[in-house]
Order: C-alpha cells, then structure tokens, then sequence
C-alpha cells in the first residue's frame, strides 16, 4: 500500500538533469503523503513539435509555478510542451496534463486500458473512488466504505477529466529524435503504462516500480474486475524481459536499475501473501479481518491507527493478495451475502 516514507532532497523544487536532455521536474502535491509527483521533461534534438513530457501532475496553481520555474531553468517555457505521454489516470498525474492542453494545445496520451473508467467516471460525476468502495463491501468493511463516500473528495470538476487525444496501447512511439515504447503495466490501475526509451537505458514507471514503497494495487476511481495483484505481478515479471535500465518513478529519487527493485517488489509480495495466509490461520475470515492482524508499512503500524483511507488501502490490498491466494490454491472462497469470505487450503 502505498505509505509514507523519507521524502529526502527528491521532493524539493528544482531540476535534475537526469542525463542530457532528460530532465526531472518534482510537482508538489495539496494535502498529500507523497508530497510531489515527478514529472520528466524531455528535450527533443529535431524539436519537432516541442518537448515531451511524461505525466502532468496535479492541476493546482503550485504546481504550474514549479513547472514554469523548472522549465526556466534549463532554458525552455510552458509552451515549448508539445506532448504529454501520463503513465494512469489518477488525479495527481492526469489533470495537469489536461489542463496544459487547454491552455497550450499540448497534445495528452493515455493508455487504452484507462478507458473504460474514464468514460464510467463521466457517467458517475464523481470523484468517489467507486470502484474501491465495492472492494471495501466485498471484503466485510460496509460500514468504512459509507464513511469514505461521505467524505470530501475534492470535487468533481469534468474540464480536468476529459479524454486524451490519443489512446496508447503496446506500441513505439516517436517525436523527433525521441522514441519510446508504450508497455502496458496493469496492476496499480487497470490502464497503467510505463515507457521505455530502450536507446538510452530509461525506463518511465510512473507508480509501477516504485523505488522506497510499494505502490496501491487496483485503486481505481471506477470500473473495476479481474484479479489486480495478479496482473501487477505479472506487470512486474514483464519488466525482467527487458534490459536492465535506469529507473525515473513518479515518486521518490531516481535510481539505477530497475530490475533490482523489480526484485525486492515481487519478493515483498510473496512475503506478504505468506503473512496473509498466516493471518488467515485456520479460520473462514474477511478481507476486513484478516487486514486487521497484519501491520502495514514498513514500520509494521497497527490496522487501528491507520487513516480512514489508508485502511481502505490496506483492506483492498489484502483483498487482492487473498485473491491471489485463491488463483494459486492455497485459499478458498465464498460469497456469503456480498461479502467474500476466505479458508485456508490444507
């Protein structure tokens, strides 16, 4: 789940030069554990049709300052964007993006796989992460899932929600002298992307690899289904089928190779699904209750003392590694009055 952490010097404004040309920019973020959000520019030797930038950030004010002072520092401006390639859909990398296109004509892309829940999105006018709060029920955790609901969201606000020019699937793209692979990465959203600049040894993950915490699984703000640990595991062996390279998140400093921390993230969770088995013991339990007898964080925090909304992340991960438990036959399942309820498999 995703948690608090050393924010370190990553977090603070101004630029990396991650290699010439590429450039880090952190975006701070209102209100937020995570502080900012890592946006990448890139500097095009053709400069055909602008620089490129990869995720947009959250649309607030402070965001647009940091931006512009960021860009100023390596000599370009605002307008110099041409495309903007966002990794998901969540607000704090897609609205930004959105709202650089209105102002500026940038040209914003996404993967396809964000479709569906996008379109649901309009069709609710609701920032109420819906699809969570069905996972809430189905773990046993009704009463939190009515409580979250009932909270203030921020707001639904369409001009930040609408879609993007152009729909990714797996595929090359190239702007100029830049060429990137779309690869999809289902698992921490339905839809979720990373690109891949194989020439210089990048790899874009956005919230996928991670490099100090462990990203959400399935948080999605609607559509829901499938199995997303289950994807985001196999997301993650994806990244082992290609070459080792440079790992630039959208969270947390950059680091050198992103097959390491694919790694230590998958051996995470087999431990965490060991841990969850555990706490399953003998019993028939909920995801609700069995999240309850797990610490969370790296700091092992009691279920109890976590916020209302990292609970609902706590409860829908262990939902999805319960889930995984099943597909993998160590764990049954049954759906007693909506509520799914999990036995151990001898």
């Amino acid at each position: 789940m995703t948690a608090r952490f050393d924010h370190g010097a990553w977090a603070a404004q101004g630029v990396q030069t991650v290699r010439p040309g590429v450039h880090r920019i952190p975006l701070p973020l209102p209100d937020d554990g995570l502080r900012a959000v890592n946006v990448y520019v890139l500097e095009n030797p053709a400069d055909d049709g602008g620089i490129v930038m990869i995720d947009g950030g959250w649309a607030i004010p402070e965001a647009r300052k940091a931006l512009e002072q960021g860009l100023a520092a390596i000599g370009r401006d605002v307008g110099d964007i041409g495309h903007i390639l966002v990794t998901h859909i969540h607000r704090d990398h897609y609205t930004h993006a959105v709202e650089l296109r209105r102002l500026l004509g940038s040209r914003v892309y996404l993967g396809m796989g964000e479709r569906p829940g996008l379109e649901m999105l309009h069709r609710l006018c609701s920032d109420v992460p819906a699809s969570s709060l069905e996972t809430l029920r189905r773990a046993g955790a009704g009463e939190l899932a009515d409580r979250i609901g009932a909270m203030d969201h921020g707001g639904y606000d369409p001009a930040v929600w609408q879609a993007p020019d152009r729909w990714l699937g797996a595929e090359a793209v190239r702007f100029g002298d830049i060429g990137l692979q779309v690869v999809p990465t289902p698992g921490h959203t339905r839809g979720h992307v990373v690109y891949l600049d194989e020439t210089r040894g990048l790899l874009f993950s956005g919230d996928h690899v991670l490099p100090h915490i462990t990203p959400s699984i399935g948080f999605e703000l609607a559509g829901s289904g499938g199995r997303p640990l289950a994807d985001y595991l196999d997301s993650l062996r994806l990244m082992t089928r290609y070459a080792d390279a440079r790992l630039l998140p959208a969270h947390g400093p950059v680091a050198d190779s992103a097959h390491t921390r694919v790694a230590e993230l998958l051996a995470h969770h087999d431990d965490r699904l060991d841990r969850s088995l555990s706490a399953l013991g003998e019993e028939t339990l909920d995801a609700h209750a069995v999240a309850r007898r797990l610490g969370w964080t790296r700091r092992q925090v009691p279920f109890g003392e976590l916020s209302a909304f990292n609970q609902m992340l706590a409860i829908n991960e262990t939902a999805a590694h319960l889930d995984v438990l099943v597909l993998q036959s160590r764990a049954g399942v049954a759906s007693v009055a909506g509520v799914n309820r999990y036995t151990r498999i001898r």
